[in-house]
């Protein structure tokens, strides 16, 4: 994702979730750069969760390698200070994040997920058990085009696809 793409990917989930996700649990699949990886230099992940923390989302965050110090020093580092690390101080300001410890911990009682890296495994979820375990209507934003996105919205899911047509749920809001 460009710095465009990231932008409106983070416009994109507010204005469908009724053009607020203050208090909203949004749940995140993967943080890290690329997947079978725990590198998150550069991850589009960390400019779209500051942009929906800053809607007021909570956000429950998913990664099968990305470390809880290392999503929460992402969270709370300004921008391109990574180049030049330094000791950092207990993060603050990110109260409204929750590392979770398994995908499922992470949407229960979600209002939507965003996939945001492409790991393999998150291709293979029971998608109606975690449709089941969340508010409803219950979004997807794959930020990675790799989900089914015929057999989500078959379950119920509204679904949003980075560069793929609108979710006929959504064609209201854009036209």
């Amino acid at each position: 994702m460009n710095d465009y793409q990231k932008q409106r990917f983070v416009e994109r989930v507010i204005s469908a979730m009724f053009n607020t996700i203050k208090k909203k649990k949004i749940a995140i699949y993967g943080f890290a750069f690329k997947k079978d990886t725990g590198d998150t230099r550069e991850t589009p992940a960390i400019d779209v969760c500051k942009g929906l923390m800053a809607d007021g989302a909570d956000l429950y965050i998913y990664d099968p390698k990305v470390e809880e110090k290392q999503v929460r020093r992402d969270l709370t580092t300004p921008k391109f200070e990574w180049d030049h690390p330094v000791a950092h101080a207990a993060p603050t300001g990110v109260e409204n994040i929750t590392i979770a410890k398994d995908p499922m911990d992470a949407v229960s009682g979600a209002h939507a997920i965003c996939v945001l890296t492409e790991w393999d495994e998150f291709k293979e979820y029971d998608y109606q058990k975690i449709y089941d375990s969340m508010v409803k209507p219950a979004f997807i934003f794959d930020g990675r085009n790799i989900l089914d996105h015929d057999k989500l919205r078959d379950i119920g899911f509204v679904v949003y696809s980075l560069g793929k047509p609108l979710d006929p749920f959504l064609h209201g809001s854009y036209n």
